[in-house]
């Protein structure tokens, strides 16, 4: 049941690696509008923080599907090697 979702998940790794990318340069803006915020206007913190989180979760996204792409490959080659039932050679 997790296996084929993790294949599912990391199926395209480029898109995913794009998805992280993207999450990263929306954090550091939004934590740039943060920081701009504090020695000017408060609204420029308020709009940093609204960023931050859809930033977070594009980000988190992007790397659960890098994450599960390197986890599959983990998963084929432990699935290949176990055919000997013998577990005492």
């Amino acid at each position: 049941m997790l296996k084929p979702f993790i294949y599912r998940l990391g199926s395209q790794p480029k898109l995913s690696l794009k998805r992280f990318l993207r999450g990263v340069v929306l954090f550091v803006l939004a934590a740039m509008l943060i920081f701009a915020g504090y020695y000017t206007h408060f609204a420029l913190q308020i709009i940093g923080i609204i960023l931050l989180i859809p930033a977070l979760i594009l980000a988190a996204w992007g790397y659960s599907g890098i994450f599960a792409n390197r986890f599959s490959q983990v998963l084929k080659d432990i699935g290949v090697k176990n055919h000997d039932p013998d577990l005492w050679k």
